[in-house]
C-alpha cells in the first residue's frame, strides 16, 4: 500500500491525475489484491459464488456511478467510473452491469477466478456452522472481515482524494459479507450510504451495510460537516450507526486537506498520503514510511 499511496499521491501533486482518477486507480489496485474483499479475493455469498458492488462520486458536480451484483467484471470500480462519466443512469444491476462494463472495455473473467483459497475456507467454515444441528443465529450470521482478528483477509476497500484543483472524490468496492443471501445489497453501492462526495468533503464507508443504509451514513456525515470539524462529524455519524448494530469505519477528506480514518471494529487496514509522507496502519497505531510509529 505504501508504494501505491506514494505513486498516486505524487501524480496528483504533479497534476497528472485528478481526484476522480486517483480514487479509481487506488481501488482498482486493491481489487487486484487477493487479501482484500473486493474484485479478486471477494468473499463468497450463501451459494458459494462471488457477487460484487461498487460506487464512485465526484464532488464538484455530485456526479456518481454505482454497480450492483457484478459477477464477471474484474474491476467493478472502473465499471462505476464509466457509468459516472456516461452521466445516466446512476446505478445498474447484475448482468446488465457486467455487459455495460464489457462494452466499455473492462476485462471480464470467470466467476471462479475471483475465488481464493482463503475465501473458500471462510465460506466452508460459515457453511458448516449454518448446517450444523443446533447452530445459533449468531453462528449463522454473515461474517464481517474487520471483526475477524484470526482471519488474514481484509475487508471492503475505499479511497478518497483531494487534488490540486481543490476537488474531492470518493470510491468504494466490496464483495459484501461471507454467506450473504442471494440478492442482498449493502451500503457500498448506495450513494449517500457507503459513498459520498460534494463540494466540501469525500467519504467512503465500510462495515455492516444495513446500519449504514438506515442512517444514510456518508451523506449524514457530510451534513454534520457543515457545522462541525471533520473529526467530530465522523465521530457523530459512527455514534449514530452503532446503536443499529453497525460495526465499521470510514475514511474522509475535506477540501481544506483534513483527513480522518476512524473505525469501531478490531482492525481497519488503512493508509494516507499527505505532503509527501505516507502513513499506514492496521490497528490503532500509525507507522510512517520512515519507520516512526505514532498513535
Amino acid at each position: 500500500m505504501e508504494a501505491l499511496l506514494g505513486d498516486l499521491g505524487q501524480r496528483m501533486a504533479d497534476g497528472e491525475i485528478n481526484a476522480l482518477e486517483a480514487v479509481t486507480l487506488a481501488v482498482e489496485a486493491m481489487e487486484n489484491e487477493p487479501l482484500f474483499n473486493a474484485g479478486i479475493g471477494s468473499v463468497l455469498d450463501a451459494a458459494g459464488t462471488v457477487t460484487m458492488d461498487a460506487s464512485i462520486m465526484r464532488g464538484e458536480d455530485r456526479a456518481a456511478g454505482a454497480v450492483v451484483n457484478l459477477r464477471t467484471s474484474q474491476h467493478p470500480i472502473r465499471v462505476a467510473n464509466h457509468l459516472l462519466k456516461q452521466g445516466w443512469p446512476v446505478m445498474i444491476v447484475g448482468e446488465a452491469a457486467d455487459v455495460f462494463g464489457e462494452k466499455q472495455g473492462v476485462q471480464q473473467i470467470n466467476n471462479a477466478d475471483f475465488v481464493t483459497e482463503l475465501r473458500q475456507a471462510q465460506w466452508e467454515k460459515w457453511n458448516l456452522n449454518t448446517l450444523r444441528p443446533g447452530a445459533t443465529d449468531e453462528d449463522d450470521e454473515a461474517a464481517l472481515d474487520h471483526d475477524l482478528e484470526d482471519r488474514p483477509g481484509m475487508g471492503t476497500v475505499g479511497a478518497v482524494a483531494l487534488d490540486i484543483h481543490g476537488h474531492v472524490a470518493a470510491a468504494t468496492s466490496t464483495g459484501g459479507m461471507t454467506g450473504k443471501p442471494d440478492g442482498r445489497v449493502g451500503d457500498t453501492p448506495i450513494i449517500g450510504a457507503g459513498t459520498w462526495a460534494d463540494g466540501s468533503v469525500a467519504i467512503s464507508c465500510t462495515g455492516v451495510g444495513e446500519a449504514f443504509i438506515r442512517t444514510c451514513a456518508a451523506r449524514t456525515m457530510a451534513f454534520h460537516h457543515t457545522s462541525m470539524g471533520l473529526e467530530d462529524a465522523a465521530e457523530a455519524v459512527l455514534d449514530e450507526v452503532a446503536p443499529l448494530g453497525g460495526r465499521g469505519g470510514l475514511i474522509a477528506v475535506d477540501t481544506e486537506g483534513n483527513v480522518v480514518l476512524p473505525f469501531q471494529t478490531m482492525l481497519m487496514y488503512r493508509g494516507k498520503y499527505e505532503a509527501g509522507i505516507v502513513d499506514v496502519a492496521v490497528g490503532p497505531e500509525w507507522e510512517r514510511n520512515d519507520g516512526a510509529v505514532s498513535s
